[in-house]
């Protein structure tokens, strides 16, 4: 029983954080990725292509939290969707700082 609230009140959690960077980026859908043991990565892009994520500690919770928030789940990562995802200034170097040795955001 005390699992379930907890879980409960971990998937209002996100709801709110999902609904909240809807609101800023003028709505969003989502995808849901398996992170292992870690849980499930709740991956949000927004209406200005601006995306974020959220970690749950499962999928049950991860899709509680969607289904709370009224957000469109999307069953991949790929094509029209993944499209739509604006990068900047600091994603590219992060990126290049990762893969080439290219500068660092720290």
């Amino acid at each position: 029983m005390a699992d379930t609230k907890h879980a409960d009140r971990k998937a209002a959690r996100l709801a709110r954080e999902i609904g909240a960077f809807a609101k800023k980026h003028g709505g969003a859908e989502g995808q849901l990725a398996y992170l292992g043991q870690t849980g499930t990565r709740i991956v949000l892009v927004g209406s200005d292509g601006t995306w974020g994520d959220l970690v749950a500690p499962t999928h049950a919770v991860a899709e509680a939290a969607a289904g709370k928030a009224g957000l469109t789940l999307h069953e991949s990562f790929d094509g029209e969707f993944a499209a739509r995802v604006r990068t900047g200034p600091y994603e590219w170097t992060r990126m290049a700082g990762i893969q080439i040795g290219g500068p660092s955001n720290g």
